[in-house]
């Protein structure tokens, strides 16, 4: 059976998203721009103040209006945020392009693992869904990569020109996400109001055991992974490594995520649902802390160990929660899930950087990892004690009317 027309434009529109020509030149092209530190801090934190704001509403415009008019004006946010920032000189102008940028990702984000979730649905291949989320996280991986590594030779004409080439990148999403089509659903959702909004959330986190348990295990497992993404770099920083070897460990790093995101549905295959649990639950947390007491060399090895796990984490977690989601109510409960794993992640990570700066960087790690160790073993055995992640998706009733 051929695949869904949509599954080829979906990897695009992620090629475009993570091919971020910018990210490792992030902090010198601020600085080159007159901006402190802390203005710096600030921009990062408006940032996923707009996504967590924006998080829950988008998924349920997605589910009302549609996911491809979301994705395609997510798409045109993403090419207006970059052209924003190719004209910027100050704080303003950064700070407008961050906002920018955080509604489009509020757009894309979890509309588009439910297009692919509802397009397989459509033709009858969603027991492959990990495999596809799979393919599709490992390309975004892949893309990261080839720009840092393809940032090291734009720099060389300016810190700006990596953001010029962003712009182009960006545009790339639009045209595939006009092509995407939207997938027939078992059933839509006619309410559009904010209270049908919370209804769906406090169905997601409080109503239903099984979903909440999903949600919270998968919100606390990208936290964790999240976080160490910024703490790698200072992990790099701490070892005096010099600064253009950067964009080529974070390359080797995402292609590690790649590798094992692409055959991260043959390995749960083997490990079922309880010994991926289990391992996602001990190794993340358990990185932080053996990377606070580790050289230089071990210290890599652990790092690629941990990337190895966030790489097989992200699309089979996600995969469990579709499994036992609606396709009507799908891309508001994934908005969910995403607007956990930011909410913790403004918590900890500003509160992790601020031990860093006060103490040092192991002191921050081993501190991390204790707090995730105990998170995730909290949810991971609520998880586990559910013993129905495979079963048929949990059925939501909207109880409001209409509007």
């Amino acid at each position: 059976m051929s695949a869904h027309p949509n599954i080829p434009r979906l990897y695009i529109i992620k090629v475009a998203k993570w091919f971020m020509l910018y990210m490792p030149i992030v902090v010198p092209f601020y600085k080159s721009n007159g901006l402190e530190m802390a203005d710096i801090m600030i921009l990062q934190a408006i940032y996923s103040i707009v996504i967590v704001i924006l998080e829950i509403p988008s998924g349920y415009l997605a589910d009302v209006w549609g996911r491809k008019r979301t994705m395609v004006l997510g798409a045109l946010m993403g090419v207006t945020g970059f052209s924003i920032y190719g004209v910027s000189y100050g704080f303003t102008g950064f700070l407008i392009a961050q906002i920018v940028l955080g509604i489009g990702q509020s757009c894309v984000s979890g509309a588009d693992s439910a297009m692919l979730y509802d397009s397989l649905l459509e033709i009858r291949r969603s027991r492959q869904y990990s495999k596809f989320e799979g393919r599709i996280t490992s390309l975004g991986n892949l893309a990261e990569a080839a720009a840092s590594l393809l940032s090291i030779g734009l720099i060389t004409f300016s810190l700006r020109t990596p953001y010029y080439g962003q712009i182009i990148v960006a545009a790339i999403a639009v045209p595939a996400a006009l092509t995407l089509r939207e997938p027939s659903r078992h059933k839509m959702l006619v309410n559009t109001s904010f209270k049908e909004i919370l209804q769906v959330s406090k169905f997601a986190l409080f109503d239903n055991q099984l979903l909440r348990r999903n949600i919270l295990f998968s919100a606390f497992t990208g936290c964790a992974t999240l976080t160490m993404a910024w703490f790698a770099q200072s992990f790099f920083e701490y070892h005096e490594i010099d600064i253009i070897w950067f964009p080529i460990l974070w390359a080797a790093l995402n292609l590690t995520v790649a590798i094992a995101s692409f055959t991260a549905y043959r390995v749960e295959a083997l490990l079922k649902p309880s010994g991926t649990i289990i391992l996602i639950s001990l190794v993340i947390p358990l990185g932080y802390i053996a990377l606070s007491f580790s050289g230089l060399v071990i210290g890599f090895a652990i790092l690629f160990i941990f990337y190895l796990v966030r790489g097989y984490a992200t699309p089979v977690l996600k995969d469990y929660i579709n499994r036992v989601t609606g396709s009507d109510v799908r891309a508001t409960v994934l908005s969910v899930r995403n607007f956990i794993i930011r909410i913790n992640f403004s918590i900890a990570g500003p509160f992790l950087g601020w031990v860093n700066d006060l103490y040092d960087l192991p002191t921050a790690l081993k501190l991390g990892g204790t707090i995730f160790l105990v998170l995730n073993i909290f949810a991971g055995i609520l998880f586990l004690a559910s013993r129905k992640v495979m079963n048929e998706p949990v059925v939501y009733k909207s109880r409001t009317k209409p509007s």
